[in-house]
């Protein structure tokens, strides 16, 4: 995370005022609202820090601005659904994203505490659900999973039931904000944390999980090993 005092440097040295947008409003309106009527004005602002003459702001003026910020700031994940997408809410304060990835293998990291080598391990499928900064994952038994998919906990260390403990990796989001790229960066944000240790659950598998896991390695997973996750199927958090 970028220090505030390096922060400040760095607008100071990279920005300068360049206008300043003024809003008029009634003089009974003390506040913002959807109907009230507004006048807008820029006045540019010169090497000197000083305002010239006010001006009515243009649409087109409103439109490169409200673009530019959109396109630097913006969150909202735009183009073509992958075709792991399960769901999707892009609604400001309710975003949610669920999807999968079938069974297969997984390049997994782990400390050296576990004992358990950084390699390829093969895995049952994995969903996803993305909240906020939060995630959970489930395992599930089938290739494709539909809505009476019965979900399982994901055999996998730093989770509890379902909810991740997101540690070591440092992946920043990304400035193309499509679908396809904010699943691989929560994906990734996922992956490349070292796994470390058991859930306050315990092992989220019926055997040790590091025997299940180190099993995986060089065997297909055993699906045997999963447990049921609190009688959950896929329909129930499509919601």
């Amino acid at each position: 995370m970028m220090e505030t005092n390096e922060l400040t440097r760095k607008l100071r040295t990279l920005l300068r005022p360049k206008a300043a947008l003024i809003v008029y409003v009634r003089d009974n309106d003390n506040h913002y609202a959807y109907g009230d009527t507004y006048f807008i004005e820029v006045r540019d602002i010169n090497e000197n820090g000083m305002m010239g003459e006010g001006r009515p702001v243009t649409v087109e003026f409103m439109n490169g601005l409200v673009r530019n910020y959109s396109e630097t700031h913006g969150s909202t994940p735009y183009g073509r659904l992958p075709s792991n997408l399960l769901y999707a809410d892009s609604r400001k304060g309710s975003e949610k994203y669920i999807w999968y990835n079938p069974p297969g293998k997984r390049m997994m990291y782990f400390v050296s505490d576990l004992g358990i080598e950084n390699a390829e391990y093969d895995l049952p499928g994995i969903i996803y659900e993305a909240k906020d900064s939060h995630l959970d994952v489930y395992a599930y038994k089938d290739d494709r999973p539909d809505r009476e998919t019965v979900l399982y906990a994901a055999p996998l260390f730093n989770v509890t039931g379902s909810s991740v403990c997101l540690g070591s990796a440092r992946i920043e989001k990304p400035r193309d904000m499509t679908y396809t790229n904010l699943l691989e960066y929560w994906e990734r944000k996922f992956w490349l944390t070292e796994f470390s240790h058991l859930g306050s659950l315990g092992n989220p598998t019926k055997s040790n999980l590091v025997l299940v896991t180190k099993a995986a390695r060089n065997h297909p997973f055993d699906p045997n090993e999963l447990k049921p996750l609190n009688n959950l199927k896929l329909k129930d958090i499509l919601k």
